[in-house]
This record gives structure tokens, sequence and C-alpha cells, in this order.
């Protein structure tokens, strides 16, 4: 028996509607209304947690633990934020999940620490190391959903394109250069810098960025007042080689914070350890480091006071009685050289100094050595993280089977284990603005 034409066309319809192809745009709507951008923080849980981070294009998720002081601290200042980014052209929506309690979350996202903060951009993490404060967090959001390229069209519009950038990061402005030398560039360094092209600008502009031709691509650190100036040649290979080098300041003060900075990055580290980073001795030698650094561009160049982190120092065979400042090239992980004579830099002639510790180490002169770790112990036992600690649970908890099935259980016995770590393995965890309490 034939169906009657309306009642076959309605079939057809309902099955297309129902079909697999169709599911995903039910699926998104549905989502959607779930989660509402109406400038809240949202409370995810795991049943819901990858639903949210596949609805929206960009989130910034907050992985807390109720017990942990700093996420507590942490939480109206997210709240303040949320309220803001939630009104963007293009929406930043911030959500929180407790990782303490969803250990498959916390696992799945590599969570070993509290609070640990991720961006999800388009579905794909990048750990946020930025500022924590509601204003600061909302000016470094901002760039993430900024044009990938600023076109900037007059003296103000740069002037403005500064102050907007903060900085959180490095800035770089094209004056006089197409905006197509840098696009693809701008989109791999997006989540590492801001880029923009000025193409109208006064010969004041001109002077006060100290450049005297065009093209010129300016490189500007706004947080450790320092400028480069690379005028060419405008093939990919040559500008990337710039940038990627350019992403550090000339030298690095090394802490916590900006140790992580160093991971991606595949040159050798050129470091000096001062005895007080902070007093004036210290402030003349950095000075004549930029200026070494300047014309090594293949190294980087960073420093850190005995003072201010002694862990970290006496990892490289460094104590109170060692003569300071002493200089070393580090591979950023377990090994570091010291050139032969010209480890330790004298109070007189130390540009001539750091000229001969360069020459020396490039023409081979140098002792290969290895990190210790016994002297970076109490940085890493204050550091450990939920990781760690999960860790060392499982591995008792399996010893403890394994022993109960060999013995009897009044001679049952677990030996915790230690814990040590180098500054390599510090660099390679990116370890966390806070930790657990």
């Amino acid at each position: 028996m034939l169906l009657p034409r309306s009642i076959l066309i309605f079939t057809v319809g309902l099955l297309l509607l129902l079909s697999p192809s169709s599911l995903p745009s039910i699926e998104a709507a549905e989502q959607k209304q779930q989660f509402a951008v109406d400038g809240k923080v949202l409370e995810l849980e795991e049943s819901n947690l990858d639903a949210a981070i596949s609805t929206f294009d960009y989130m910034l998720v907050d992985f807390y633990a109720p017990w942990c002081g700093h996420c507590k601290r942490l939480s109206p200042e997210l709240d303040k934020a949320a309220a803001i980014l939630a009104e963007l052209k293009q929406p930043v929506v911030i959500a929180k999940v407790d990782a303490d309690k969803y250990s498959r979350v916390a696992s799945k996202h590599e969570i070993d620490g509290f609070p640990t903060l991720k961006i999800f951009m388009h579905g794909v993490p990048t750990d946020y190391y930025g500022p924590r404060k509601a204003d600061l967090l909302v000016r470094f959001l901002k760039k993430f959903v900024a044009p990938d390229v600023a076109a900037l069209n007059s003296d103000s519009a740069i002037s403005e394109f500064i102050e907007e950038a903060g900085k959180s990061f490095p800035l770089f402005i094209g004056f006089g250069l197409n905006e197509s030398a840098i696009s693809h560039l701008a989109v791999k360094y997006k989540k590492k810098a801001w880029f923009s092209v000025a193409k109208d600008f006064s010969d004041k502009t001109m002077e006060f960025y100290d450049f005297d031709k065009v093209p010129a691509l300016i490189a500007l650190h706004p947080s450790y007042h320092e400028q480069s100036i690379f005028y060419g040649p405008f093939e990919e290979k040559f500008l990337e080689d710039f940038i990627k080098q350019s992403l550090l300041p000339l030298a690095l003060p090394i802490n916590q914070d900006t140790l992580k900075l160093l991971k991606d990055d595949e040159r050798k580290i050129v470091l000096t350890i001062v005895e007080d980073e902070n007093d004036e001795r210290s402030k003349g030698l950095v000075k004549l480091l930029k200026a070494a650094a300047s014309a090594n561009r293949d190294l980087v160049f960073a420093f850190v006071g005995f003072k201010q982190w002694q862990d970290f120092a006496e990892s490289f065979e460094v104590s109170k009685k060692i003569k300071l400042p002493k200089m070393i090239v580090w591979d950023g992980n377990e090994e570091y050289f010291s050139v032969i004579g010209s480890d330790s830099v004298e109070e007189e002639n130390q540009g001539s100094q750091i000229t001969q510790f360069l020459q020396g180490y490039k023409e081979g002169s140098i002792i290969q050595k290895r990190i210790t770790s016994d002297s970076y112990k109490a940085f890493r036992n204050s550091m450990i993280g939920i990781g760690a600690v999960i860790l060392v649970l499982v591995v008792l908890l399996v010893v403890t089977v394994m022993q109960s099935l060999k013995e009897e259980p009044s001679r049952d016995h677990v030996d915790h284990p230690s814990s040590s770590a180098s500054p390599s393995e510090a660099l390679r965890s990116g370890d966390k603005e806070d930790k657990i309490d």
C-alpha cells in the first residue's frame, strides 16, 4: 500500500532532521542554551567540562580546590573579570571546576597545583601565567580575541595600541611594513606577543622610537624598558629569527615566574649569578650583559641573585664561600659549562671580562658539568604539586599490594620515597604561580 504524498514528505523530512549530520547543530544549540554568557563564572563538573570547551571559542578555566587559600583569593577577581569579558565583541567566558573532587579531570588536563588556569582557544588549551588581578587579567585576555595584526593609522593610534597592550607581552610594530609580511608569523606567535603595522606616522614618532628608515620592525618590552630594531631582510626566515630572539628581554631576571619563559627557547643561556641583583654593582653589570646580548642574539642572557634565589644558584656549585659574580652557560636542562679561567667576574673591566668569557665559550675552552639535584631539594619540596602527590600515592598503593601478596600482613612495610629535582625539572613542569597550600 502506498503512503499518501503528504505523509511521505513529512516522514522524509523527519528522517533528514534526525540524521547524524544534523545532530551536531542540534547539540550545539542545546549547549549554548546550557552555558549562557551572562557575565558570571560558569560552575562546571566532570560531566559537562568538555561540552563547555567545545561550545565557546575562548574560555579561561580555573582548576581549583575548595581548601586552597590561593583559590579563595582568586575567586572574587575572576567574578569581576567575567562580567567585563562577557561584554566584549568576541566574549571570553570564565569557568571553574573542582579539580580536587574530579581527579580524572585533573589527570586529563595535567593539573599539578592549585589554582591552575588554562585558556582554551577553539578547544586548544594553553597554560595561563598572566596576572590574576581582575583589571590586569581582563587586559591580558583581550589579547587573545584581538586581531592578529592591528592596523595603526596615526601617531595617536600607535600610542593607544601600546597603552592597551599593557606590559605582559612584547610588542612588534612594523613601521612602513606591509601587513602580509608578518601576518603568518603573527598567527604563529599570537600567544606570546602583540603584532601591528603602522602606515601613517610622523617624523616625531620615528625620532621617538629611534629608527631612521622604513620599513623597520620595532620590538618593545615595556616591562623591561627595552627596544630592538630590525631593518631586514624581510624574508620570513630572517623575520622569524628576529621575532623569536626578541620574545625575551636582553637580560632576563631568573625567578619562579620568568623561568618558564625559557621552556620553548632552544638557545643556550648565559647565566650570571650575582650576590644581590638589587644592589648598584649588579645593576651596572646587567647593563653590560644587555650590551653583550645585543651583539650575541644566538644566546639568551639571564641573571639571578644568590640572595633572591639561593636554592637555584646552589645548583651550579655556588655557595656563600664562592666569589660572585660568576658566569656559566646553561643548556636549560641538566648540563652547564664553565669557561676555563673566565667564570668569575672581577669589579674592574667587567665588559672585557664578559667578552673574554663569551670568546672562551665559543672557542670550546670549557668544562662540561651536570647539575646536582641535592642543592635543589628545598625548592622542589616546597613546590611539589598534586600530580606528584597522586603519583606517590599510586606508587605506595602498588608497593603495598605487591608486598601483601608476598608477605604476612604483620610484616608489611612501605618506605616513603624522597623527592628531589633540578632546575630543568622545574622548567619542564611549568610551575604555577600559586601551588598547593
